[in-house]
């Protein structure tokens, strides 16, 4: 996971000495690669100590080696595409400024969803998805809609899968969960009541929990024993919907074809998906 993206999705929950640190880094990372950890303290008006701490305290053992994970993240850097422009969508904005900053938007929320999301996590949620007796997907509002998608795609793939928009009948789903079963609980914010309740009752169960969750600190990701992130850009584009969903539907697109690829018989159960709904399409008539 990028530390600049992890830094700035938990700055709202810093202590303000932390904070004035972390959004510095944020900010302006090139200049922090340059200053020692004093230079750093006189910069933000705090003590030396205090950025010292404050590396510590995001698993690093001192500021160097703070510095070095900015440094790489700085190098996986996405550049976005010529002509391409990342930036707020204001009110004044003509059509094709808008369209340029709309999809400059959902191309970097799509790339940074998939740079934070390490290899190792991905195969965990892959292994937890194969081996699951039923896998019951929950998530409300646009979450929802992703959610529907995915339970489309797994049942392709022969999976027993339990979907409802209504929350109501989530949690009674949730209800009969076991140790053999999952739930994949999407909730951008990871506060979403509905969802962080199902999820609840779903580990009480002793079923395997994957969150598909933001970067931030939040009451899903705790819950869960595996924790996928997406990233939405929601302030540019002034709807956390859009990106957030965009994110969210490349993370499930990108394990559907993991699993294909591991499921041995996916192929067969996809033809046979494809071939019974052909017959439901309108034919031209002669």
């Amino acid at each position: 996971m990028s530390i600049l993206k992890k830094i700035s999705a938990q700055l709202e929950t810093m202590a303000p000495a932390d904070r004035q640190i972390g959004q510095f880094i944020v900010d302006k990372p090139d200049q922090m690669l340059r200053l020692s950890s004093a230079a750093l303290a006189i910069e933000t008006g705090r003590s030396q100590s205090s950025v010292v701490k404050f590396s510590q305290k995001l698993g690093y053992a001192g500021y160097q080696e703070l510095k070095l994970a900015v440094s790489e993240a700085k190098a996986q850097e996405w550049p976005a595409p010529v002509g391409m422009i990342h930036g707020t969508i204001e009110v004044g904005d003509g059509y094709l400024t808008i369209l340029q900053k709309l999809l400059g938007s959902k191309l970097q929320a799509m790339q940074q969803t998939i740079s934070v999301n390490n290899e190792g996590d991905i195969d965990k949620a892959l292994e937890a998805l194969h081996d699951a007796r039923r896998i019951h997907l929950a998530g409300v509002g646009a979450s929802s809609l992703v959610a529907r998608d995915f339970s489309y795609k797994l049942m392709k793939l022969g999976r027993n899968v339990l979907h409802d928009s209504d929350s109501h009948v989530q949690m009674a789903n949730a209800s009969t969960l076991g140790p053999d079963d999952l739930l994949f609980a999407l909730s951008y914010s990871g506060a979403s009541i509905e969802t962080l309740r199902i999820a609840e009752l779903a580990s009480q169960r002793k079923a395997t929990v994957i969150a598909v969750t933001g970067l931030q600190d939040n009451p899903l990701a705790r819950v869960a024993d595996i924790c996928l992130h997406t990233v939405g850009d929601e302030d540019r584009v002034r709807s956390s919907a859009i990106t957030a969903r965009d994110a969210q539907l490349m993370l499930t697109d990108l394990l559907f074809i993991l699993l294909v690829q591991r499921q041995p018989d996916a192929n067969d159960y996809v033809h046979n998906s494809e071939t019974a709904v052909s017959v439901l399409k309108a034919k031209r008539l002669s």
